[in-house]
């Protein structure tokens, strides 16, 4: 994030967002205003907080919202020039991502996800986010082959960064759209990713998924799914009964039959009682 960092400025818009993480909304707006104008003249001056804070002023809702966009992409391109690849620049990146997919505008969207890559020198946790979100747009697109790729690098990331509800999400949601057809002949996941090749723009595409990246997704997924089971809508278990009964793995089956009792969604017991 460069040497502004450590600045007593950096530190005190750290604290702010500290306190509203924590709940201490009341006085954001005045406190951001403050640490904003001391970011811009005299001895405090700092490009990096400025752009930090006005970034979280517009987020805060702060501002006129036909100027939401613009001032997302000033704060994008003012950490580009101060700190490219950096974490921060990264969050900016999705900020503004996530603008264009709110607006409807999901080709702009990918646009700017495409900016963040390991070559530009962003982080795991921040490839692994948008890879996500890119894997969602691409199968809101149709686009099932390119999302599951996508789906598939984040889950690697998100796995390396230690981010668990971000790993699962990611897994949950390439299984669903893998279920879609498995076989034992398709390519796996990693061969697709590193021999993809880049496209003007998404369109509908489909390739089976392999059952052996099948089995390794639902393995790591069923111990974690299986510490806490209640709840009466679980489509995340109810994968795995798809899962299983796809790929003739009992074992699974099994493994869900032993928590019955504790199972809740009416779903799941008629399908494991059956």
């Amino acid at each position: 994030m460069g040497d502004s960092e450590s600045s007593p400025l950096m530190s005190e818009f750290q604290n702010l967002m500290i306190q509203v993480r924590q709940g201490g909304t009341a006085e954001f707006a005045v406190k951001s205003n403050d640490i904003l104008l001391r970011s811009r003249t005299g001895e405090g001056k700092d490009p990096e907080v400025e752009a930090l804070i006005r970034m979280e002023r517009v987020l805060f809702g702060i501002g006129d919202e036909e100027k939401i966009g613009p001032e997302l992409k000033w704060c994008m391109d003012r950490l580009n020039a101060i700190s490219p690849g950096s974490i921060n620049h990264g969050v900016s990146i999705l900020n503004m991502a996530a603008w264009h997919r709110n607006k409807g505008e999901t080709m702009m969207a990918l646009a700017t996800h495409s900016a963040i890559s390991p070559s530009s020198g962003h982080p795991k946790q921040l490839l692994g986010l948008s890879r996500l979100e890119v894997g969602r747009m691409l199968a809101s697109l149709d686009d099932l082959s390119s999302a599951m790729r996508h789906l598939w690098a984040a889950r690697g990331y998100l796995s390396d960064s230690e981010m668990i509800p971000e790993t699962l999400a990611a897994s949950l949601e390439w299984l669903d759209i893998a279920l879609d057809e498995v076989n034992d002949v398709s390519p796996r996941m990693q061969h697709r990713i590193e021999n993809s090749k880049p496209r003007n723009e998404p369109g509908t595409t489909w390739i089976p998924a392999n059952s052996q990246d099948v089995r390794e997704v639902v393995d790591m997924l069923l111990p974690v799914l299986l510490a806490d089971v209640s709840g009466t809508d679980r489509a995340d278990l109810g994968l795995v009964i798809d899962a299983a009964e796809m790929l003739n793995e009992e074992g699974w089956i099994v493994s869900l039959e032993e928590r019955i009792e504790d199972i809740q969604d009416p779903r799941l017991l008629e399908l494991l009682q059956s």
